[in-house]
């Protein structure tokens, strides 16, 4: 009787909540823009990330994606002094969401090499705090098909860069991506037009949803492009029914996925961090979600 006591203990440790052993260990980075009302500007950031980021990693998350560089800094601190800071929390650094678009004589000119100059201290930057990605998070939508082409190509220019550096350079999308430009959807001219090897796309599955489109008919459409998946829903992961995440999981070996970026716009809850773990609990629960996609 004793031993079956210490076996139901045992199990009972283990399966602790109702998630398996296994499911506490998988991999999750989380989009740190989730929490900003709390470390979302140096400010913040300074008084209170030891605190929060701790929590997060307690809950099982286990790298961060940055949304707050500006002139060589990240959060107002050294790429350095950064990288300690997440690392001293249990995290690691991952990614960061980091931009510089074309003006209207730019793209007019087809000439980019200002802009790209800006890039040289951004990507230094990162590549100083470790990072292993970096996403550009926002384009305009292109007027015309000339202007669509001028900035492929630029993002294949900033692709270039970020590789040489030793980390790869995507895009991440919103909705307005899968409006047309001159009968042409724009997600796909990006798609078409930039090289591979190059950019790779770090689809917002939610807002590929709001767009109206299926995620997963775009894995198939472009195997392999898909590195990043930002997984959201309307605010926890999984209330909505919005997205169809079991489908989207099912097929990530076809989009080309190596890591998961939780993100949340907001939350039902009256604390942002509650729906941060109600998330994170959802993704450990999900037998479809893999340990880990890193390859």
């Amino acid at each position: 009787m004793k031993k079956i006591l210490m076996i139901v203990c045992i199990a009972a440790t283990f399966l602790g909540c109702g998630i398996s052993a296994d499911a506490k260990k998988k991999e999750a980075c989380f989009q740190m823009y989730s929490v900003r009302g709390l470390i979302g500007d140096p400010g913040k950031f300074a008084q209170n990330h030891k605190e929060v980021l701790a929590q997060l990693a307690k809950m099982g998350y286990t790298s961060t994606e940055a949304a707050n560089y500006d002139n060589g800094k990240l959060y107002g601190l050294s790429p350095e002094d950064y990288k300690a800071a997440i690392e001293a929390s249990g995290m690691k650094v991952l990614s960061s969401h980091v931009g510089h678009g074309l003006s209207a004589q730019e793209l007019a000119s087809g000439n980019f090499t200002e802009a790209l100059k800006w890039w040289d201290q951004c990507i230094d930057a990162h590549k100083r705090a470790g990072m292993s990605y970096m996403v550009l998070p926002w384009l305009d939508t292109p007027k015309t098909l000339k202007d669509a082409e001028v900035t492929c190509k630029y993002l294949n220019a900033i692709g270039q860069k970020v590789n040489a550096a030793g980390m790869k350079f995507g895009y991440h999308n919103h909705s307005h991506e899968f409006n047309k430009v001159e009968g042409k959807v724009w997600y796909d001219y990006m798609l078409e037009h930039t090289d591979a090897d190059k950019v790779f796309f770090e689809m917002d599955v939610y807002w590929a949803v709001r767009g109206q489109v299926s995620p997963v008919a775009y894995f198939n459409k472009y195997p392999g492009r898909f590195l990043l998946l930002h997984i959201k829903d309307h605010q926890e992961l999984g209330q909505s029914g919005m997205v169809g995440f079991d489908a989207i999981f099912n097929n990530a070996d076809k989009a080309g996925l190596q890591n998961l970026v939780v993100e949340l716009e907001g939350s039902a809850k009256p604390n942002i961090m509650d729906g941060m773990k109600e998330s994170i609990d959802y993704l450990k629960a999900a037998k479809f979600v893999k340990a880990s996609y890193s390859k």
